[in-house]
């Protein structure tokens, strides 16, 4: 039998960051060539190859780029530019505006949003004009709520002043509760990601689509060998799955399945033998990957085949394994009572009665995506929404180890108050409850999962998901209360109290998203 020798893929020369390089031509994509090839990991990868969520955009001769759905062949001797190819100088100013605004939590998305914000510098785009928040719509950002990003820009070149920030990275463990690093560095894509980390000869490990792992020498190739699908988005409208319960109520409130639109996917490796990188990285995804799998499949994996493994996750896995918000069905009387049908989750009984113990839960089993009590404020949210909305009011609201939180909208303009113990940093707690406020706006107004009878979910691509963009945020003013004792979560109160407040100011309609 003849055995033939597999030929190696042609080269191809390009200009990355002001340097000459040669990289082989496998027919993938730039972002490829960027991250796996030439290490370049500022350049994150969000939702490969959806091209949605802006997170690996770079300039290629100048102009911004979305280098997922950018063939490598596409770029052959023009000129790219990332994140850590800016001019060191405007850099740094980059990284120092957005720590002095908030503008940056985990700091996924923000490298490439520096960049296309780059090109409007360079052309000397006013920070109050128009075209700054549209050109936000090619990206997405789970954290910020824009409003601080849309800050960064104007702050160009802003230190912000001297801030003790040890004490911000305190307060943003609080706020995201997960250690996480504060500084310029982070907006700029080093905040220390998992994936970032992998060595460069790891093994690529990504989900077969039958429970088991497809391996390769690299992330093309493993997707190859499991048959990757590019993830669609569905004409399928979300729907609530739980029926309301039997009673005669001051409000009623029922949710659909919500995807935590999380920007970094799943990702972990490990040595043969070693400890896995943890998949929280320089965030926790809001309590959405503390079960996360990735860990141990990597640790397990690497064991097995003898060599360090990469296990990464797609977008449309995190959609089809990852948990989600459970949908609840409720009813309530201005006196407090009432009953709350909830997709049956462990814990999420005993969160929504630590806040309203007069609502009578019932967990019901439901074909679907797995859900978790760990998500932002799942259960207990909901539950102090719907009293608020059996009141007609909002009134102040605290969650079960949170700080106190009151909101309103005013001609349009979200306004909180937020009281949570010691500051800390000022700059950090504002962009939690900024972030907190959209997150709420964005989940009660367009967000919903459409899931069919079997439980497969549908909306597999970051754009589907429904999450409000930069030009359709309202304004938000957040003003911090003085308040003794030690520091505890305000963002996750502000969350609830937005919900609530944006909820009542539509009318308070049963069902969510109210669109």
């Amino acid at each position: 039998m003849a055995v033939t020798t597999p030929t190696q893929p042609d080269r191809v020369e390009l200009i990355v960051d002001g340097e000459t390089v040669s990289v082989p031509d496998d027919g993938g994509t730039l972002l490829g060539a960027l991250r796996d090839q030439l290490g370049l990991h500022s350049v994150k990868d969000g939702c490969s190859p959806q091209g949605q969520c802006g997170c690996c955009t770079v300039l290629v001769d100048g102009q911004p780029r979305v280098s997922c759905v950018t063939p490598l062949r596409r770029v052959v001797g023009r000129a790219v530019t990332t994140a850590d190819g800016l001019d060191p100088a405007v850099a740094q100013q980059w990284g120092q505006s957005f720590c002095a605004s908030g503008g940056s939590q985990c700091g996924f998305c923000t490298p490439g949003i520096v960049v296309r914000l780059e090109r409007l510098r360079r052309d000397d785009v006013s920070w109050d004009d128009p075209k700054v928040a549209r050109s936000l719509h090619a990206h997405l950002c789970r954290c910020t709520g824009w409003q601080t990003v849309l800050d960064a820009y104007r702050l160009f070149a802003t230190d912000g002043g001297a801030r003790d920030l040890d004490a911000a990275a305190v307060r943003a463990a609080i706020e995201g509760r997960t250690p996480q690093t504060v500084g310029p560095l982070v907006a700029l894509g080093h905040g220390g990601f998992a994936d970032d980390l992998a060595p460069a000869d790891a093994l690529v490990a990504v989900p077969d689509g039958a429970g088991g792992w497809a391996l390769g020498e690299t992330l093309a190739e493993a997707r190859a060998v499991a048959g990757k699908i590019q993830g669609r988005r569905t004409t399928i409208e979300p729907t609530p799955p739980l029926e309301l319960p039997a009673g005669d109520w001051a409000a009623t409130l029922r949710t659909s399945w919500v995807e935590p639109a999380y920007l970094e996917t799943d990702a972990s490796w490990c040595e043969p033998g070693g400890e896995p990188a943890s998949a929280l990285g320089n965030g926790g995804a809001f309590g959405a990957k503390l079960a996360s799998t990735v860990g141990e499949a990597a640790r397990r994996l690497a064991d097995e085949s003898s060599r360090p493994v990469r296990v990464l996750l797609s977008r449309e896995d995190t959609v089809r394994l990852g948990p989600k918000r459970p949908p609840v069905a409720g009813g309530a009387r201005s006196d407090g009572t009432g009953h709350v049908r909830v997709v049956r989750t462990p814990g999420i009984a005993e969160r929504i009665a630590a806040v309203a113990p007069r609502l009578d839960v019932t967990e019901i089993d439901v074909v679907g995506p797995p859900t978790s009590a760990d998500i932002r404020g799942a259960g207990w949210v909901e539950a102090q929404v719907l009293l608020a909305g059996a009141r007609g009011a909002v009134g102040p609201i605290a969650g079960p180890d949170t700080g106190v939180a009151e909101a309103e909208i005013v001609d349009g303009t979200i306004q909180v108050r937020v009281a949570c113990g010691d500051v800390l940093d000022e700059t950090v707690l504002r962009s939690y409850c900024i972030g907190a406020a959209h997150m709420a706006y964005s989940w009660v107004t367009s967000e919903g999962l459409a899931v069919d009878e079997t439980g497969e979910s549908h909306d597999l691509t970051v754009r589907s998901f429904g999450v409000v963009r930069a030009t359709e945020t309202p304004r938000i003013e957040v003003v911090i209360d003085p308040s003794p004792g030690e520091p505890c979560n305000g963002s996750d109160a502000v969350f609830a109290a937005v919900a609530a407040a944006t909820w009542l100011d539509r009318g308070a309609p049963t069902d969510w998203p109210t669109r």
